[in-house]
């Protein structure tokens, strides 16, 4: 052996040790840790925005499904499953709220990570912090965990486009991201806590062809349901005494030499403690796929501006990355076809959550003859725009007039955030119809105060279904 692979060796065994130690101490610690306020305020808002799409997604078939299987397995009164209205084991609570966390388009999303961070990291984190009777404050601090980690798994995979992973990063990023939550929450320490990172990497799995799943319960499960699952079991192994390998995330065999595109060992660990990924995720204004969000931003625009309608409308080209285009263009489902909704906003002037899963108005007359002037157009040059996930709305209408408008900051990003009363109103209409407005408005308040809430278990009242 050379010199050369000799330092190789050394720099990769050392690596080894660093990524995972790092990685299990900051974990460890993170209760301990007071979130700065802006953080803080950030977290409060993706927790209420994650409790909105749960208790909407248990009248979706998704929730149903997750619903289901956590009343058929039961287990010790750990944790609430929210569509079932009753205490369960904590894996079987936090797979049935994942699953409904995801049962649509309604959750959150964090563009650099590559997956939807609060369908898993959430509900891991809440069935494990009512189990532990852990404080609101201990939740926000789980949470915000889980957003780092999750995030910074998928990024030292090194991958290189949309769709160039033979893995989903969507199911990898909730997957790290709840264990990491769930390991905190349980009072592991660092020793514990890199035990659970290594049942994470058995437990890692994901293939991307939820793409093609037209009933969006396996997607659910994908994206939610088998990383909440999974975190939660993780923790809940070493708290019984499982013992695992330690120095798991790099090296020779590793989580990265078996799922990496590109490895970039280095970004499991850059900038914890100072970058914060939960403010670089976004939460959706509209209850539909993340590719819509910026076209309806744009039309929107033209209504409010001009006071365009549906008569005014000759023709209409939706401009959308190349990317990204096919995951929306002409689905069957409502709530992620893009010209359907983009029909549905001039006819009602607005998108709300029933109306874009409402399957019977894709045959609504008015909007299937809009549908016939709206056209769509793949650009390059908007795949490869910052921020991502640009839109260009052009609209030629029945007058002649040219209208044309470009969103590039998608309000709910980063670059455009909502405010804590705009992500309130989203959870008032997608909650009201389950829970009631006055309940509805108590669990908004108390999310509000969440880190004063001496024990999370106090939530469970609150997150009772009335219809």
């Amino acid at each position: 052996m050379s010199i050369v692979d000799i330092l190789q060796f050394v720099t990769g065994a050392v690596m080894t040790c660093i990524a995972t130690q790092t990685l299990a101490a900051y974990i460890a610690a993170s209760l301990a840790r007071p979130l700065p306020d802006e953080v803080s305020a950030k977290t409060k808002a993706h927790l209420l925005d994650s409790l909105a799409a749960i208790v909407s997604g248990t009248r979706l078939a998704g929730g149903r499904a997750g619903t289901r299987m956590a009343q058929r397995l039961g287990g010790p009164a750990e944790a609430l499953a929210i569509g079932a209205g009753a205490l369960v084991g904590a894996p079987q609570a936090a797979l049935a709220n994942a699953m409904a966390a995801h049962a649509d388009e309604t959750d959150d999303s964090h563009a650099a990570g590559r997956f939807h961070p609060g369908c898993a990291i959430v509900p891991a984190a809440l069935a494990m912090a009512e189990t532990e009777a852990r404080s609101g404050a201990d939740l926000l601090r789980a949470i915000a965990l889980g957003y780092d980690i999750g995030a910074r798994a998928v990024l030292g995979m090194g991958v290189k486009g949309a769709y160039t992973s033979r893995f989903s990063t969507h199911t990898i990023g909730g997957n790290f991201g709840a264990t990491a939550a769930a390991s905190a929450l349980a009072g592991l320490g660092a020793r514990g806590a890199a035990h659970a990172l290594s049942y994470a990497v058995q437990q890692t799995s994901g293939v991307p062809y939820w793409r093609r799943d037209k009933d969006h319960v396996e997607k659910a499960f994908d994206f939610g349901g088998m990383g909440a699952r999974n975190g939660v079991l993780a923790a809940i192994m070493v708290q019984e005494g499982w013992t695992a390998v330690d120095g798991v995330m790099t090296g020779e065999p590793s989580f990265l030499s078996a799922f990496a595109e590109e490895a970039n060992p280095a970004a499991l660990i850059d900038g914890l403690g100072e970058r914060y990924e939960i403010l670089r995720a976004s939460i959706k204004k509209w209850c539909v796929g993340s590719p819509i969000q910026a076209a309806l931003d744009s039309l929107l625009a033209l209504m409010t501006e001009t006071g365009l309608g549906p008569k005014d409308v000759a023709r209409l080209t939706a401009i959308m990355p190349d990317d990204r285009l096919h995951i929306v263009d002409d689905r069957d489902m409502p709530d992620v076809c893009l010209q359907h909704l983009l029909a549905l906003m001039l006819v009602d002037g607005t998108v709300g959550f029933a109306a874009a899963h409402d399957r019977a108005r894709m045959m609504d007359p008015a909007i299937v003859d809009l549908r016939k002037r709206i056209f769509t157009s793949p650009s390059k040059e908007l795949t490869e725009a910052k921020p991502p996930r640009q839109a260009i709305i052009e609209i030629v209408t029945t007058g002649g007039k040219t209208l044309r408008h470009h969103t590039r900051a998608v309000l709910g990003t980063p670059e455009n955030p909502m405010s804590w009363q705009a992500v309130a109103d989203k959870a008032s209409d997608l909650m009201e119809p389950i829970l009631g407005r006055a309940t509805t408005q108590s669990l908004i308040a108390a999310v509000a105060q969440i880190d004063q809430l001496a024990d999370v278990r106090a939530l469970r009242p609150l997150l009772q279904s009335q219809g």
